[in-house]
């Protein structure tokens, strides 16, 4: 993921699948109509749903489905995932799947596992785990977009994640990733301490120019950029690094670690953005060998989706999740507390 592009300014990250543009001499039609006429495998009630959960775009903005086409415009229907270039194929990768149910199931990912195909990765992926999880149910198409994964945290990011079995579930997840009501709760450890505490961050986000593998921060009216909002609470300072809790209003690629490395704390062993270099703390050989074991324990930036909320899709029941730190993550925690602990 980190190599696509960002498409709307929304909680997600929307990626185009299909694109059109009117003819000269089109006359006003609705947008509903006019992608039913060329999308032979699509409803026109499926694209309604896909208007209201905001991936139809014109001319780069999301519309309504009763939204008028003109002569020239650009019309795209995007997704919360890039397509894939070849089929997925089932692979028998271990899932740790925290709830399931006939409409939706949240899965614990595990950090290094890269979440869908692309890019050099065409198997190993969450995705093809999924295939194979769901190779018995007739119901489930991996390879249809209408349905599966409704977001994505980074390869070496751990946690939690919601997938819609039905088309109708995903259309109404994400409509609720759309509006911001779902509830998406990082931890992290960070170099220094943050402050204030409680804080928030608001700063665009986009490609670095000097480096496209990275995210930067702009100002929010510098018109670069997509807007971003990220809300974080110190919950254990540690001295060199600290325990922070992170909540997610917005859904950028990279935005935790993009806004921590703004405000001058990085993520732990987040070598992208700088945070696998010794940034605090006491220049001695045993502190230098001490944090040179921790990034050994934990060679991927601290960072898990600890807390997963949303409405189900058919019972409207409130839903909770929360996944417990992973090893790595729990073993560097440990290795600070005991050090700070010492002092």
């Amino acid at each position: 993921m980190d190599d696509e592009e960002l498409l709307v300014d929304d909680a997600r990250e929307l990626y185009e699948h299909f694109r059109f543009v009117a003819d000269k001499g089109q006359a006003l039609l609705r947008v509903d109509k006019f992608l039913t006429e060329r999308l032979q495998n699509s409803s026109r009630n499926r694209i309604q749903q896909a208007a209201d959960a905001g991936c139809i775009l014109v001319n780069g903005r999301p519309v309504k489905s009763n939204y008028r086409v003109k002569p020239l415009d650009v019309v795209t229907v995007v997704m919360d995932r890039p397509r894939y270039e070849n089929e997925v194929l089932p692979e028998p990768i271990p899932l740790d799947i925290v709830y399931e149910d006939d409409t939706v199931l949240v899965v614990n990912k595990p950090a290094g596992l890269v979440v869908h195909p692309g890019h050099g990765n065409y198997n190993g992926t969450l995705v093809n785990g999924l295939a194979y999880h769901f190779k018995d149910n007739p119901d489930y198409d991996v390879n249809d977009p209408r349905m599966g994964l409704v977001h994505r945290i980074d390869k070496d990011t751990s946690g939690l994640l919601v997938v819609a079995k039905t088309p109708d579930a995903k259309t109404n997840l994400g409509k609720q990733f759309f509006n911001k009501t779902t509830k998406r709760e990082y931890l992290a450890l960070v170099w220094g301490c943050p402050s204030p505490s409680p804080g928030t961050i608001v700063g665009n986000i986009d490609r670095d120019p000097r480096d496209r593998l990275r995210m930067a921060v702009f100002d929010p009216d510098s018109g670069i950029g997509k807007h971003a909002v990220t809300h974080y609470e110190v919950l254990e300072p540690l001295g060199p690094v600290s325990l922070v809790k992170c909540v997610l209003e917005t859904g950028r690629t990279h935005q935790i670690r993009a806004h921590m490395k703004h405000i001058g704390h990085p993520l732990f062993a987040d070598a992208r953005y700088g945070g696998d270099q010794i940034l605090r703390g006491v220049n001695s050989g045993a502190y230098r060998k001490f944090v040179a074991n921790c990034f050994e324990v934990c060679p991927r930036q601290a960072l898990h989706a600890r807390t997963l909320g949303f409405v189900h899709p058919v019972t409207r029941r409130e839903m909770f999740f929360t996944s417990e730190l992973p090893g790595d993550f729990k073993e560097l925690l440990d290795r600070w507390r005991a050090r700070a602990a010492q002092e």
